[in-house]
């Protein structure tokens, strides 16, 4: 008998024929190597192993595919920031754990060197792209400035600690950091500088 069930509704558009996730995470990588400015969407669709109809379809423009890489990096490559900021129980044990930790990825041989929020805007002419970035960096000074201060209200550091300061100086180390191992400086060269940099706290 025939039946009367309307029939299954068609998908919509070609199926997507690649691993979307590996797709970013190439993408990631590129721009982490070149930055934003020198990274075209010719460069992306081949590293991709895409055409530019399904990088535009997938991801949006080359801009919306740079936000979301940020956030992948954030969430994968760079969350060490986070974690430490996060787990241990001083102002003093973060930013050390931060520092350390750095000096290792920052070197690593496994990725591009240093970090992509502090080098992919550099030479960018996108005002967006810079401002969104230096947001990043400022909102990382700004959790390490709340947890000093909470440190010196608790009387774990002197009462006289410029969090503010501190916070800044720090920011700055793990900046220079980044772009020491992009210089080419080793793992254990920036340890050395992680722990000259612990040595200046009060």
């Amino acid at each position: 008998m025939p039946s009367n069930a309307a029939p299954a509704p068609r998908p919509r558009g070609r199926p997507r024929s690649f691993d979307r996730e590996a797709a970013l995470d190439r993408a990631t990588r590129l721009f982490w190597e070149h930055g934003y400015e020198a990274t075209s969407v010719a460069d992306l669709t081949r590293v991709m192993g895409i055409g530019a109809p399904s990088l535009y379809a997938a991801f949006g423009d080359k801009r919306a595919l740079f936000d979301e890489v940020v956030a992948a990096y954030g969430a994968g490559y760079g969350a060490f920031t986070g974690r430490a900021l996060a787990e241990e129980p001083t102002a003093r044990a973060a930013v050390g754990r931060l520092l350390r930790e750095a000096a290792g990825e920052y070197a690593s041989a496994e990725h591009p060197r240093g970090c992509l929020v502090i080098s992919a805007a550099t030479n960018t002419s996108s005002e967006a792209v810079r401002g969104s970035l230096r947001a990043l960096r400022e909102a990382n000074v700004a959790a390490i400035r709340d947890l000093i201060q909470d440190d010196v209200d608790a009387g774990l550091l002197p009462a006289g600690t410029d969090a503010a300061g501190l916070a800044r100086y720090t920011g700055a180390v793990v900046q220079g950091m980044s772009q020491q191992a992009r210089d080419g400086a080793s793992a254990a060269e920036l340890a050395v500088v992680a722990e000259l940099a612990l040595a200046a706290w009060p």
